[in-house]
Parts: structure tokens; C-alpha cells; sequence
């Protein structure tokens, strides 16, 4: 399943995940897309009223990924279970001494260069020197086989336990004052953006709220709120618990480095 890259993209990916679902009921099997991006994601939740009464889940390797794989069907629907397609890999330098220090562009650019689709990679999380990437099952043995060098640097890539290699990180907690709590104001706070820097933002569809694509720069964030922002990373917004002597409020969120 191709990535969505545009808006004709897009738009047969709305076809597909509808052939999907409707496979699923048919034919009483679970149903799965690619790696989602949040633009994707978004189209999938703008698509309520087609799908409405449909069991599915997004996942993508553990609970707190950005990409994430779309299921159709449930134990309840289907009478079954069934794991996602995910495998988690690792990739580390075969000399860690000797090797660079990477970013997540370049472990994405190595991956990408080996000539596959987006779709089929999902979240990749840095550790050190080294990486974990989450891939569909279908790609993870090629991945194994030929992922041998990130930028000038020989690693080894193999199977990995998520779950027991890889701890969730929790969010760093800061607190801030706000004149508000509209999405422009807070999200300028959290990431040190001035005023004009945050709405160019929402202009460029960069601000994700819980999933969705959220364009509206007045919006007020409330407490539990998930908020991506494209370039900067992720917060969870715990909200305001008092207002200041200088008529702000004190505001409390949690930032994933």
C-alpha cells in the first residue's frame, strides 16, 4: 500500500480503506493498511460517516508511536484475535566506538534507500548510536538482510523485543504561564515559537490534535489533549490548575523529547 504523498493520493487512500473495511465484513478477516502518517490518519478519521459502525484499531508496535497501521475487524466482530503484522528491529553499529553520531534522517534515509515503500516503516526511535524502527512483517527479513550501513557507519539490523528492549519514555513535565489556553498560544510556550512562528504553523497543516488535523489557531487545548507538531515532536496537555497574580495562567504539559 502506497504512502499518500498528495491530494490525489489521498484520495485513493479513502478508496482504499474502504475497500478494506468492506473486505473485512465480507469475508469476516482482518484487514490491514500500511504505515499511516498523521495526514493520513486524518483522512481515515474524516471518514466517520462512511465507516460509521465499523470495529478497527490503529496501532503501531507499542502505544505511543506517531505512524500507525490501520485494522479492520475485533474480537467482537470477527469472533477471533489476531496480532498486528509489526515487527520491531534494531539497528546498531557493528563498532559503536568508531561510529557516527546519527539522526532519525539519516537511519530513514538508509532505510529508503534500499528502494522500499514509507508505508511499510513506521515509527524509528533513537537510542545512542543506535536505532529501533517498527516495519511490517512482509519487510522485516529484507530489512535484516540488506540494512548493513547508515550514513558511513556498518550496523547489523535483527529482530527486537519492543516490549522488553525498548522502555516507553515518559514525557518530560514542564510549567509554564499562558495568557490562554488557545492551541497558538501554548504550543508557541512549549516549544519557545514567537506568536508568528506558531500560526505559520496552522497555516502549513502541521498541527495535529489527537490524531486529527487541527487548522484552527483559536482552538482551546484541553487537559489530555495529544498535540503534534510537525518538525517539533509531541506534548500531552495537562491543562491549567490556577490563574497568577498577573492574570496568567499556570499550565502544565508533558513534552516527548
Amino acid at each position: 500500500m502506497m504512502a499518500a504523498e498528495n491530494e490525489k493520493e489521498l484520495q485513493q487512500l479513502k478508496k482504499r480503506i474502504l475497500e478494506l473495511a468492506r473486505k473485512s465484513y465480507e469475508h469476516n478477516i482482518y484487514t490491514y493498511t500500511g504505515f499511516l502518517s498523521m495526514a493520513e490518519q486524518d483522512v481515515f478519521y474524516g471518514m466517520e460517516t462512511e465507516l460509521k459502525g465499523t470495529a478497527y484499531e490503529l496501532y503501531g508496535g507499542r502505544q505511543d508511536t506517531e505512524r500507525q497501521m490501520l485494522r479492520f475487524g475485533s474480537m467482537e466482530s470477527l469472533g477471533y484475535e489476531e496480532a498486528f503484522p509489526i515487527v520491531c528491529l534494531s539497528v546498531r553499529p557493528v563498532m559503536e566506538k568508531f561510529a557516527d553520531s546519527m539522526t532519525h534522517r539519516d537511519f530513514l534515509g538508509a532505510v529508503m534507500n534500499l528502494g522500499i515503500d514509507r508505508s511499510t516503516v513506521g515509527d524509528i526511535l533513537l537510542e545512542g548510536k543506535s536505532a529501533y524502527l517498527f516495519c511490517t512483517e512482509k519487510i522485516a527479513p529484507y530489512l535484516i538482510e540488506n540494512l548493513r550501513k547508515v550514513k558511513h557507519t556498518n550496523v547489523r539490523c535483527a529482530a527486537a523485543d519492543a516490549v522488553a528492549e525498548l522502555p516507553v519514555k515518559e514525557p518530560e513535565e514542564i510549567r509554564f504561564t499562558a495568557a490562554s489556553e488557545r492551541a497558538d498560544v501554548i504550543i508557541a510556550k512549549v516549544y519557545g515559537l514567537s506568536r508568528n512562528q506558531s500560526l505559520a504553523l496552522f497555516r502549513e497543516r502541521k498541527i495535529y490534535v489527537n490524531g486529527r488535523l487541527n487548522e484552527n489557531n483559536s482552538y482551546t487545548i484541553k487537559g489530555g489533549d495529544m498535540v503534534s507538531v510537525r518538525g517539533y515532536g509531541r506534548f500531552v496537555y495537562h491543562g491549567a490548575d490556577h490563574e497568577t497574580k498577573k492574570g496568567k495562567w499556570s499550565v502544565l504539559a508533558g513534552v516527548y523529547r
